[in-house]
């Protein structure tokens, strides 16, 4: 992080029109974003972008055991105002090698031991407490609840206490719409009549359990928070789901139980005019604790060969696929031909419930050393009780074995317990030089900068769903994810089905899964989604059968110089640049309406370009496997222009 200027500045009290003494107005550094706070009976601020309320009221106050009450008929006996400029280089380049981090801060110090932190950027405002008490402290409850503008709208999508995988439909309705019997998951993304978009989401949380919301049918966001679990279901061991998943079944009477002198998560209102705003808005990497790290070096994002959503279906061969030795050695053939830098050992490496006992058709050991001799890293699966119950030795046996990282799987909950298990979990791989991959996890909220060795997180309806569904992983998801899920941070959509189909063609077919759309739409998500730990899903033979799309997408790089957003609309189509050294990549998705996209290479430096694109097939709207690859020479001043068919795509590299 290069700090360019940091000051600070004395706060003037009640200095705005209409503001009473000890009222305070926060402004962005370009002025239009405006935070007028209020604190006199209960805290709370409303919010205007370009000079219109975005959010009318969101009330903000702690209620903690012993009857104090943060936020409630406080008093401030000092404010203080700092403007920060500076710039942060994350270890991985999600979206850009260099991210501007220009903000102007509201630090109200109340009497009682706390504090209020207002942050006000171009993009967004963001406030959190912080708290001095000596001991620990037990909250209650938190006060985040939202009032936006009458009319708004908003992408809900619904869940059940308190089980939740964060792989869920989005379903755009009136804010109205929320009432006490629905509660909906982070990010959330609010449409108002005339101030543009509003993304609620958070960042930094530690120690503390997920932020979702409830209502009461008036157009008012109720905060709610995953209760402290007292009791869980006793799993009978060898049934179904025993060793992964612990439903909640008595709750204590509050949400966390943690240090009375400590910073709480960030509440997170990304501003936004036009959709394509939220796809460069990296304002949650930028509020999460910085980096713990020293040395990164070792930190290694990359492409990876996985094995579970192709059912290891593999033929030509003279050996039994499925889960076994020579089965990973020719997945790490595949992957060393195509210059892959890892595979996943998902499933059935390991006895459930012992890490310690393998299988008996798996030598680990000897499968890993095959793929250092080939130059391949191997990422081991794993349930995240068991895990946790064998945390140290485990990683030192993966450590020892030599493997490169962890996927982790099925936490399905974001209360205090388990929130904390993501940061125990990533604190013990670093310290055991091992990537980690999140799986069954909640939304990212801060953590890939903080421990910079957790590269990847599902928490998205991704590809898996078409194994089992016709309607969840489809073209109008794929253009409805970036501009919501992906905001929060990386995802593991699993992008890279072969087997491609148009919405009339589509089967589920559970051991050889289709994609929904075409060849190209699937190509594309290589250019488009955030993942530095990247799948191909599909098998190596299928890969094999399309080598001139496996070259293609091996091209493509997971970490990012800059990133471009071009064109788009939630739900409609996308289309983004990314530059990687002195190469661009440009790429667009639609959903299932055919449309004509004509892009302006002006982004791009002066010169002639050669660029290589994969285009939908003239025949693609009946059959998606069906594309084309030209090869074209253009400056920066031309346009680009390509059909995408029904769930359509294209994928380009620009040298």
């Amino acid at each position: 992080m290069k700090p360019y200027f940091v000051y600070c500045l004395t706060i003037c009290l009640g200095f705005a029109a209409g503001l009473q003494a000890q009222d305070y107005r926060l402004s962005s550094p370009d002025g239009k974003v405006t935070v007028a706070i209020f604190v006199k009976d209960s805290l709370h601020f409303s919010v205007s972008n370009n000079k219109e309320i975005c959010i009318t009221r969101m009330d903000a106050h702690l209620a903690l055991a012993g009857g104090k009450q943060p936020g409630i008929a406080g008093k401030v006996v000092r404010a203080a105002t700092k403007s920060v400029q500076q710039q942060i280089k994350p270890a991985v380049p999600v979206k850009n090698s260099v991210i501007d981090d220009q903000y102007n801060e509201l630090k109200l110090f109340f009497s009682g031991q706390y504090r209020f932190v207002m942050r006000a950027y171009n993009d967004g405002v963001a406030y959190r407490f912080e708290t001095d008490f000596p001991d620990s402290i037990t909250v209650i409850h938190e006060t985040a609840d939202v009032h936006p503008p009458a009319g708004s709208q908003a992408y809900f999508q619904w869940v059940k206490k308190w089980m939740n995988h964060y792989e869920h439909t989005y379903e755009q309705l009136g804010v109205d719409s929320l009432t006490a019997t629905r509660v909906t998951q982070l990010p959330l993304l609010i449409t108002t009549p005339q101030a543009g978009k509003v993304l609620i989401t958070e960042s930094d949380l530690y120690d503390y359990p997920g932020l979702y919301f409830t209502g009461n049918g008036d157009g008012t966001m109720k905060a709610i928070y995953p209760p402290v679990v007292k009791t869980e279901r006793v799993n009978k061991r060898g049934t179904k789901d025993w060793d992964r998943r612990f439903f909640p079944i008595e709750s204590e009477p509050f949400i966390a139980r943690t240090a009375g002198s400590r910073t709480f998560p960030w509440r997170i209102l990304a501003l936004a005019q036009t959709d394509i705003q939220l796809l460069n808005n990296e304002i949650v990497y930028k509020l999460g604790a910085p980096n713990k790290l020293a040395n990164t070096d070792w930190i290694k994002p990359g492409q990876v060969a996985w094995d579970w959503w192709n059912n290891w279906d593999i033929t030509g061969v003279d050996f039994r696929a499925g889960v076994n030795t020579a089965t990973y050695k020719y997945y790490i053939d595949f992957a060393a031909k195509n210059h892959i830098p890892y595979i996943i050992m998902d499933e059935g490496w390991y006895e459930l419930g012992d890490l310690t006992k393998i299988s008996p058709e798996v030598d680990v050991k000897a499968i890993i050393d095959y793929g250092k001799q080939r130059n391949v890293g191997v990422i081991l699966w794993c349930v995240w009780r068991t895990l946790d119950e064998q945390l140290m030795p485990a990683m030192k046996l993966f450590r020892d074995w030599g493997a490169k990282g962890i996927k982790v799987d099925f936490m399905d909950r974001d209360d205090q317990a388990v929130v904390n298990f993501y940061w125990r979990c990533a604190a013990a791989a670093a310290e055991h030089q091992l990537l980690v991959d999140f799986h069954g996890a909640h939304k990212p909220a801060g953590i890939n900068r903080t421990w910079p060795n957790v590269l990847n997180f599902e928490g998205v309806q991704g590809m898996e769903h078409n194994k089992w569904s016709d309607k969840n992983a489809s073209p109008q998801m794929a253009v409805t994810l970036p501009y919501i899920r992906m905001f929060a941070g990386p995802m593991d959509y699993t992008p890279g089905a072969m087997r491609n189909a148009q919405q009339r063609d589509f089967k589920i077919i559970y051991d050889k899964p289709f994609g929904q759309g075409t060849r190209c739409q699937q190509l594309a998500m290589y250019v488009l989604y955030d993942a530095p730990l990247q799948m191909l899903c599909d098998n190596p033979v299928a890969y094999e059968k399309e080598t001139e799309c496996t070259a293609f997408i091996t091209q493509i790089p997971v970490i990012w110089d800059q990133t471009i957003p071009l064109q788009g609309e939630i739900g409609e189509y996308l289309v983004m640049a990314r530059k990687k050294g002195t190469r661009y990549y440009l790429g667009a998705l639609t959903n299932w309406t055919a449309r004509d996209i004509v892009t302006d290479l002006s982004f791009l430096p002066s010169g002639t370009h050669r660029i290589t694109i994969f285009k939908d097939g003239i025949n693609a709207d009946r059959n998606a496997t069906d594309y084309k690859k030209e090869v074209q020479m253009l400056t920066n001043r031309d346009s680009l222009r390509v059909h995408l068919a029904p769930g359509g795509g294209f994928a380009a590299i620009i040298e």
